[in-house]
């Protein structure tokens, strides 16, 4: 069942974020007429001067542009919590105008479930684009609910239980262009995760409570988008096959291979239409904390993340993004997805998901989200978040 507490938040957020753009056309019609006290009138000019910083000139005169907004939020998993997110966007020296910006999002998160996670992940662009890296730190703790492994578990309530979760990722890959838009090269993982006061062992299925992955492999990558933070146009295709075998000190030694493809096209005006297809295989012995996992900010917006879990997962989601007024957006999305262990698990289940977002531009192509998704038994879950879905 939905948390109408949760509905209130949305409200209080919308609210806050249209009462920025109404407060510019009150204040501009203010200056036209009036003169307030100077110190007040320049704080809150600097104020709405930073909300409403829509060009470059910063990144083109000083190569760096940092933005930082924080607030409240509800998500279904976590409940209430207070976020705080923070956005550089910068071009490295011998970059111009002509390479995408680099950005980098360092963000921090704490709520009323006893969650927390701290992290920062980004893309830099290399002079003339000639190669990328891509990045992620994450640190966390999760008081989360588990149902073990596999679609049957998963949809029995009564092998609910409780496990809470420490986890420390560390991913990095650095790619080189070989041909107009193709990169490839190298990728690394160190993955930390420890299960503790979990109440149904057997739900491990005799695996160790705390697993360490230390992985090796390569990326793929075409890229054809016009702003990766936010395409209006262009193709996106991804691989990445990691590696983690056990003379690399690895107890489960698995090969993970995951695939992503999504496709922008402008509609009309103010239009964009984004889809988009993922895959996570995972090949060998994964460990529960490495098994493909249904639910985040990004795929199947509403599933309780970890719900649903299992060796492979597979999705796909169409997404209507459409400008409204000034910098305000909606979004509506339709998809589906499947976890499973082999074929006939594949032919078997197919679970569904959809949902509608509302989008505040805070800065130029620089989107603040909320989602409201829904899926199958029941679920369904609210989403605070920076930068689109996909």
């Amino acid at each position: 069942m939905l948390n109408y507490r949760a509905l209130i938040t949305a409200t209080l957020l919308v609210f806050a974020f249209n009462w920025t753009n109404a407060n510019q056309v009150f204040v501009d019609s203010i200056e036209q007429d009036t003169v307030a006290s100077s110190n007040h009138r320049n704080i809150f000019k600097k104020f709405l001067d930073y909300m409403g910083d829509n060009d470059n000139k910063d990144l083109e005169t000083k190569g760096l542009r940092f933005s930082a907004l924080g607030g409240p939020y509800y998500n279904t998993d976590v409940k209430f919590g207070v976020a705080l997110v923070g956005c550089a966007t910068y071009r490295v020296k011998g970059c111009d105008s002509s390479v995408q910006p680099s950005n980098t999002s360092a963000f921090g998160t704490i709520s009323t479930a006893g969650f927390w996670t701290l992290g920062i992940d980004g893309t830099t662009f290399m002079p003339e684009d000639k190669s990328r890296l891509n990045y992620t730190v994450a640190v966390g703790y999760s008081p989360r609910n588990f149902w073990g492994i596999g679609y049957d578990n998963a949809i029995n309530d009564s092998l609910k239980t409780k496990l809470r979760q420490n986890n420390i990722k560390i991913e990095t890959e650095y790619i080189v262009r070989i041909l107009p838009n193709f990169y490839v090269g190298p990728s690394l993982l160190w993955n930390y995760n420890k299960a503790k006061d979990i109440d149904k062992m057997f739900l491990l299925d005799g695996m160790d409570m705390t697993v360490r992955n230390y992985g090796i492999g390569f990326t793929l990558q075409y890229d054809t988008r016009d702003l990766y933070t936010n395409a209006s146009r262009g193709v996106y295709v991804y691989l990445n096959t990691m590696f983690n075998p056990k003379f690399l000190w690895n107890k489960y030694d698995f090969t993970s291979i995951k695939f992503n493809t999504s496709y922008y096209h402008t509609a009309w005006k103010g239009a964009v239409i984004a889809g988009e297809i993922t895959t996570n295989f995972n090949i060998g012995n994964p460990s529960w904390a490495s098994m493909a996992l249904f639910g985040n900010n990004n795929t199947m917006r509403g599933y309780y993340k970890g719900q649903f879990r299992d060796k492979h997962m597979t999705t796909a989601q169409v997404e209507l993004r459409q400008h409204v007024w000034r910098r305000n957006g909606l979004v509506l999305w339709a998809g589906f997805g499947k976890v499973f262990h082999d074929w006939d698990s594949f032919k078997a289940h197919t679970l569904p998901n959809y949902g509608i977002g509302y989008r505040w531009e805070f800065r130029r192509k620089m989107n603040i989200r909320l989602d409201l998704g829904f899926g199958a038994h029941g679920s369904s879950g609210f989403t605070f978040s920076m930068n689109e879905a996909f």
